[in-house]
This record gives structure tokens, C-alpha cells and sequence, in this order.
């Protein structure tokens, strides 16, 4: 199937998704559900993809998958799902975020329709363009994996390791009643202020290189596009502006620790 076709597939499939969580959001009041389904939302748009990709060739179903498909689609289904479940279980039993509290408040009754455009579907077009490699990568060179392929996954090990550790370690923390009040400053948190969102990033540079050994180059734009987006726009710059003035001894944190990029503290 030509990548365009099922790359419009996706779109109408993250489209129908997208409205029926908008849906459910006026039900409950709560529209912080949308980034409990960011991570899971690429997981369904892939394997939908490759089925429907491999559906269309009308191959034998006894077929076996691709060997870069299968990898693609574990590394993908890994980090979507833990994503997804850590996501779930911190906002479990808490009220709305508080960056979707202030919309509601600040639209009032309109806050129903503005909803959908300012939350589930942008987040859904960010959605659909950023899954164009793990889209393009299902309709590339069928060829046996190579460096490039073990390359990619050694970057998304790094990263995931960053992302899921630097989660475990924060989660640890926050449940010690001795740390109320204090910063995590120690592990992965005394190499980057931001591990997770550094680990984030590099599983995207990891999924591109494998995307990449498929021949699909030109979906450089999709990890460019998440690193911006984590360290200017939703991650670091957005969490860091809160922090600063709420945390004592953040200034000294940030003097001392690479924002993003893990490296050693200075003393």
C-alpha cells in the first residue's frame, strides 16, 4: 500500500479515536484523560497500519511479519504502553490537570466545543505527524536488518532506560513523607533536571533510525519535532517555569545540572 493511503488511514483513525475520548472527557470532566492516551494512541496506529498494510497485499495469512516491523512495532508497544500506564496510575483518583483546569475556567460553558479543538484535536494532528516514521517504515525497503536497525534500538535502550528510570526514581521520592518539599537531585535526576523528557526524545531518535534503515530519510522531522516540543513547548520550558518559583533551591538545581542532555554535575 502506497505510504500516503495509509498514512491517511492513520489520520482517520486517530480522528475517530480522538472524538470518542473527547466525548468521554465531557462525561467525566476530566479532559487530562487525552494524555493518558498519548502514548497508547501510537501503539494502535501502528499495528492498525501494519495490518492494514500487510491486508492489502493479500498475503498468505500463515505469513511471517517483517523482521524490522516486529522489532519497530515491540520497541513501540513498550514505550507506549509503559507511557500510558505510568501516566494512568500517577493521575489516578487525582483531579484535573491543572493546564486544563485553567482553559475550562478561562472558557467557561464554550469549554465543551473549545475542548476539542484546543486539546483531543491538536493533540491528535501532533499525533498523526509525529507516527509518520513508524507509518513510513511499514511501506519501506523490505530488506534483512542491519547496523543502522541494532543502532536504533542501542539509542531507544538509552533513552528508555532515561525515561522509564528517571519515572521510578521521581515515583520512589515522591513517596517518601521525608521528601515532602524537597528535590529529587540524585541518580538520573543528578545527571539531566530532566530525564524522562530527555529519555522520551531519544526513543523517537531510536524508532527514526530504524525508519530510517527502511529508507524513509525524510521523516527526520518527526523526532526533531518531539525534541522541540519536550524541551520549548510542553516539557521542560513549561515545567521549569513553575518550578523556579515553587521549589527552593531549584535555582542552585539548575546551576549545578544539565537541562536536558545527561551530563556530570557541577560542584
Amino acid at each position: 500500500m502506497p505510504f500516503i493511503i495509509l498514512w491517511l488511514y492513520a489520520g482517520l483513525t486517530i480522528l475517530v479515536l480522538m472524538t470518542l475520548l473527547w466525548l468521554y472527557s465531557l462525561a467525566i470532566k476530566n479532559s487530562s484523560i487525552v494524555d493518558i492516551f498519548w502514548g497508547m494512541g501510537f501503539v494502535i496506529v501502528y499495528w492498525a497500519g501494519l495490518w492494514t498494510a500487510l491486508d492489502s497485499t493479500n498475503l498468505p495469512p500463515n505469513l511471517d511479519l517483517p523482521a524490522r516491523s516486529v522489532l519497530l512495532g515491540s520497541l513501540v508497544t513498550v514505550w507506549g504502553l509503559r507511557l500510558s500506564i505510568h501516566i494512568f496510575l500517577r493521575n489516578h483518583g487525582q483531579p484535573e490537570d491543572f493546564r486544563y483546569t485553567a482553559w475550562r475556567a478561562e472558557a467557561g460553558s464554550a469549554w465543551w466545543r473549545r475542548s476539542f479543538f484546543k486539546v483531543f484535536f491538536l493533540q491528535g494532528v501532533i499525533l498523526w505527524i509525529v507516527a509518520t516514521p513508524l507509518i513510513a517504515a511499514q511501506t519501506g525497503n523490505v530488506r534483512p536488518l542491519n547496523l543502522l536497525d541494532f543502532f536504533g534500538v542501542g539509542v531507544w535502550l538509552v533513552g528508555f532506560l532515561f525515561e522509564a528510570g528517571g519515572d521510578w526514581q521521581l515515583s520512589r521520592f515522591k513517596k517518601d513523607p521525608a521528601n515532602k518539599g524537597k528535590l529529587l537531585t540524585a541518580g538520573l535526576w543528578g545527571l539531566t533536571r530532566h530525564p524522562n523528557y530527555f529519555g522520551d526524545a531519544a526513543q523517537w531518535w531510536g524508532f527514526y533510525l530504524i525508519a530510517l534503515s527502511a529508507g524513509a530519510w525524510w521523516t527526520v522531522f518527526s523526532p526533531i519535532l518531539m525534541t522541540y516540543l519536550l524541551v520549548k513547548v510542553s516539557g521542560v520550558a513549561m515545567l521549569e517555569k513553575t518550578l523556579k518559583t515553587a521549589k527552593p533551591g531549584y535555582e542552585e538545581y539548575i546551576a549545578r545540572t544539565s537541562p536536558f542532555i545527561p551530563w556530570f554535575s557541577k560542584k
